[in-house]
């Protein structure tokens, strides 16, 4: 089973409505369109597929609305879409929705995910093995997806697919090859970094900004990325090993354990941060845009360690001394299973 690409970015890739009415007027006619009542749906009810193409009107999505037989006018859709702010976050794909309801259950319909079929949710950190597996999962041939990989055009500047399958929702309708849904991802990536000058940056190029990103997505929360972010530019700076974690769990396809043993850190990889200087060759997993753009724009400081000494609670110092104290409380902690 193959299925067309369509991107919904919970995290958030926005179609925008574009709509040829002012608000006023819609209000002010609101009253003489007819609109199916608001009633209980039965989960046994027949849906329809609706397929909302990317780019596309309000007028264009209430006029398919209608003609599927889900609203009692197209009027009725554009008059709620025009006043409701979330109409905007309503995602390119097919919907799967019931017919003969009001314009503000079809609107709702529209924006829940549980009605968009073969669903993929890239979370941001994922590694490329786990998104191949989710789409394996789907419909695709293991074997198509493996030549897929190696043909995916990148954007300029880039050699590594991994970093570049963008943090999403995903649905794929029949039809769909393994590089098209693949190419998707990195045009959804492509899209949502164009804002951000990842080819501006005077000491790191696009792809080790997008690694820095990886490795940053990794180690913490989003509430310490910009501080994270210093980390790695400082300890570049002076020559000191990064001697990220994250890295070795990237080599193991290892997730879920906050410990790193001392044999870990001596595996032989170029993605050992451990054992190498500088950055791994490539990304360690698809990072999301609080990533990215800390990556671009890190906080200031002069930091050079970090622990997450209790689930929350990230502690950052140039003082090795005190990331030491902290590291014994980190042990403590870990073996009275506040990591667990």
């Amino acid at each position: 089973m193959h299925l067309s690409p369509f991107v919904r970015v919970s995290l958030a890739f926005v179609l925008v409505l574009v709509f040829t009415a002012g608000a006023h007027e819609v209000r002010s006619k609101s009253s003489n369109v007819s609109d199916f009542p608001n009633r209980k749906i039965s989960s046994s009810e027949i849906l329809v597929d609706l397929a909302v193409a990317e780019g596309s009107s309000g007028s264009t999505i209430a006029k398919q609305l209608f003609n599927a037989g889900v609203i009692e006018s197209p009027q009725s859709f554009f008059n709620i879409a025009i006043t409701d702010p979330r109409s905007s976050r309503i995602a390119p794909g097919i919907h799967q929705l019931n017919t003969k309801i009001s314009a503000k259950q079809a609107l709702d319909q529209l924006l829940d995910p549980a009605r968009i079929p073969n669903l993929i949710r890239i979370f941001e950190g994922a590694w490329n093995f786990e998104i191949f597996s989710m789409l394996e999962k789907n419909g695709f041939k293991k074997t198509d997806i493996t030549q897929a990989a190696d043909a995916v055009v990148l954007p300029k500047g880039f050699s590594s697919l991994e970093g570049l399958l963008f943090p999403a929702q995903y649905s794929f309708t029949q039809g769909t090859s393994a590089k098209q849904a693949l190419q998707s991802m990195v045009s959804s990536f492509d899209t949502k970094t164009k804002s951000l000058p990842l080819s501006s940056d005077e000491k790191f190029n696009s792809q080790q900004l997008v690694t820095i990103a990886s490795i940053i997505q990794a180690e913490g929360d989003t509430k310490d990325f910009a501080k994270i972010s210093r980390v790695i530019r400082n300890r570049i700076k002076i020559g000191m090993p990064l001697q990220m974690d994250s890295t070795v769990h990237y080599i193991k396809k290892v997730r879920g354990s906050v410990f790193l043993s001392t044999q870990s850190t001596l595996l032989k990889s170029e993605y050992n941060t451990y054992r190498r200087y500088g950055l791994p060759p490539g990304p360690i997993g698809n990072p999301g845009l609080d990533a990215l753009s800390a990556a671009i724009n890190p906080a200031s400081g002069d930091w050079l360690y970090f622990i997450t000494v209790s689930p929350g609670d990230t502690r950052f110092t140039a003082d090795i001394s005190e990331f030491n104290q902290w590291k014994i409380l980190y042990t403590k902690n870990r073996r009275a299973g506040a990591f667990n």
